[in-house]
């Protein structure tokens, strides 16, 4: 509810603080004397663009500051997502410079207009004469129909589903995308994998095979020349071994001579050992080097093969050859276990799709139910409230399934009997909308989590026992939501649990709106007025009394 609204330096409002009831608040006052300056001020925190012109003192800034007491939790979720402090006071502050610049508050934390406008619309609901309301909202005409269907529960647990379908449906189209994309390159992908796969490359082959190569190629000269090296360590006339051999016997002789002498000898017989080792080596070596014609071809081919895959794949090393035969080898496996995927999430989407129409099916039949005593109920007020002619009526159509099932419904209204319906933005008056309105939401009002109604003069063209109705149902209303509304009609008036009254009085030799709670005595002698002029006779005065009831 909205406790208190502060207003200060804005048009012809210097400062006035307005205290608010929790039921049902009226505001009368003479015509011009500033009732629709307040909505405009009020508009400010309610996110609508401000400019300099509304100040009264050019020289200082205009605030408005409405405080609010609120346990809607879509509020509490608003305040959480923006990271705003949540207490059990909400006050948003709109501030106007005097160059027209304006900033935003809520409870003192500075927030964008989009960010105001968002929050206030949880908070207020502002209904002025000629606005078209969200009455004409498709979104919002179904979410009467579905409150009073009895729908809400049933919604929050078909779109759960529906999410679920949502997702694997998007994830099922994903799928076939993915696979159409790798049908694109499957047979080529698959002839690359075969030609790695039929080369039958093992780790380092070919760098293994190259150095075979330049063996087998130079196997001839290569055993020349370790045949020669062996034949001068060991078997030529006088082999580099048996000459070590005679040099140690030597030294062995000279040992006695100096005491140096016997570690020469010693290492002179190791090289000697060295070197007999490495000629035995060295004649293993050339046993083992065999010139293969046969083989030196297979190696020259398995080398050609390898190289016209590495420049075709423009790598230059086996494992990298074989990196992409596995590669290759993990598209392929891809292609065959994205068919798996796709025929399991078919069985799961087509599950979950029937799942949802079956629980849509109940939604609608509960629409369906619902729109004729509904329809009956609004038609029967609106004949109350001086719409004698008008005709509600509620289309439910066929549509594809949503998160909210697979209706489209649309309020369509005929305002004298012509029977041709129109869509209700297009052929409602602004007055006509506000009544409407006022007739839904006082059906719906103990099913939705309304915001604080404001209604700004709805009752325009309408008297007598019309404008008595409108006060019984803004009575009734108020019973569970917070009401504020602007009229001229005494009907209206006499049921308020406050009664304002705007007025203008002369500030510093200038003209400033003012407003008052109205005592009980006040509220007789306004109501008398409003019904028979600035002096009210004493008929007028007891006709005053006896609607308000005091």
């Amino acid at each position: 509810m909205l406790q208190k609204l502060h207003i200060q330096n804005y048009a012809i409002i210097d400062e006035i603080k307005i205290r608010f009831a929790e039921n049902l608040n009226v505001i009368t006052g003479e015509t011009g004397a500033g009732k629709s300056i307040l909505m405009g001020a009020l508009s400010l925190i309610l996110g609508e663009r401000a400019e300099s012109a509304v100040l009264r003192d050019t020289n200082k800034k205009c605030v408005v500051e409405g405080h609010f007491a609120t346990k809607n939790s879509f509020i509490k979720s608003f305040l959480s997502t923006h990271e705003l402090d949540a207490g059990e006071e909400l006050i948003l502050r709109r501030e106007v410079a005097v160059n027209g610049k304006s900033r935003a508050f809520v409870n003192d934390t500075p927030v964008n207009l989009n960010q105001l406008k968002e929050l206030s619309s949880l908070l207020v609901d502002l209904h002025q004469q000629f606005d078209t309301l969200e009455l004409g909202d498709h979104n919002f005409q179904r979410e009467i129909l579905d409150a009073l269907a009895g729908n809400n529960k049933l919604l929050v647990d078909f779109k759960k589903v529906f999410t679920d379908y949502f997702n694997k449906k998007n994830l099922l189209e994903a799928l076939k995308k993915q696979q159409q994309d790798a049908n694109l390159t499957l047979g080529y992908n698959q002839f690359l994998f075969d030609e790695l796969d039929n080369a039958g490359l093992k780790e380092n082959e070919l760098e293994d095979l190259d150095a075979e190569l330049k063996l087998l190629s130079n196997a001839e000269e290569i055993k020349q020349h370790l045949g020669n090296i062996y034949t001068e360590l060991k078997e030529n006339e006088q082999p580099i071994v048996q000459q070590l051999k005679a040099l140690v016997n030597k030294l062995h002789s000279l040992r006695q001579f100096h005491a140096g002498i016997e570690e020469v000898e010693n290492r002179l017989q190791s090289a000697q050992y060295e070197i007999t080792d490495i000629a035995d080596c060295i004649d293993g070596i050339n046993e083992s080097v065999k010139y293969n014609p046969e083989r030196l071809q297979q190696v020259n081919d398995k080398i050609s093969l390898g190289y016209k895959l590495l420049k075709k794949h423009n790598v230059n090393t086996t494992a990298e050859l074989l990196e992409i035969k596995e590669s290759l080898q993990a598209k392929l496996n891809d292609v065959l276990n994205i068919q798996e995927s796709i025929s399991a999430n078919e069985k799961a989407v087509q599950q979950l799709l029937d799942q949802c129409n079956q629980m849509a099916a109940e939604i609608s039949e509960n629409r369906h139910k619902a729109v004729k005593p509904f329809v009956d109920k609004v038609n029967s007020l609106l004949a109350k409230v001086g719409m004698p002619n008008a005709v509600l009526k509620i289309d439910v159509a066929a549509a594809a399934i949503n998160q909210y099932g697979k209706d489209n419904i649309t309020f369509l209204f005929d305002a004298n009997k012509s029977n041709r319906f129109e869509p209700l933005s297009k052929v409602a008056s602004g007055g006509e909308l506000s009544r409407i309105m006022l007739c839904i939401k006082s059906l719906v009002a103990q099913k939705l989590q309304l915001p604080v109604l404001i209604f700004d003069e709805i009752d325009t063209g309408i008297s007598g026992e019309a404008a008595k109705q409108v006060g019984m149902i803004m009575k009734e209303l108020s019973a569970v939501h917070q009401v504020i509304t602007i009229t001229h009609q005494p009907q209206i008036a006499a049921k308020a649990d406050a009664h304002y009254f705007v007025f203008k009085s002369d500030q510093s030799d200038q003209i400033a709106t003012s407003i008052r709670l109205l005592t009980n005595e006040e509220r007789v002698k306004a109501i008398a007025q409003m019904l028979a002029g600035e002096n009210p006779t004493p008929v007028a005065l007891k006709n005053a009394k006896e609607m308000i009831g005091v």
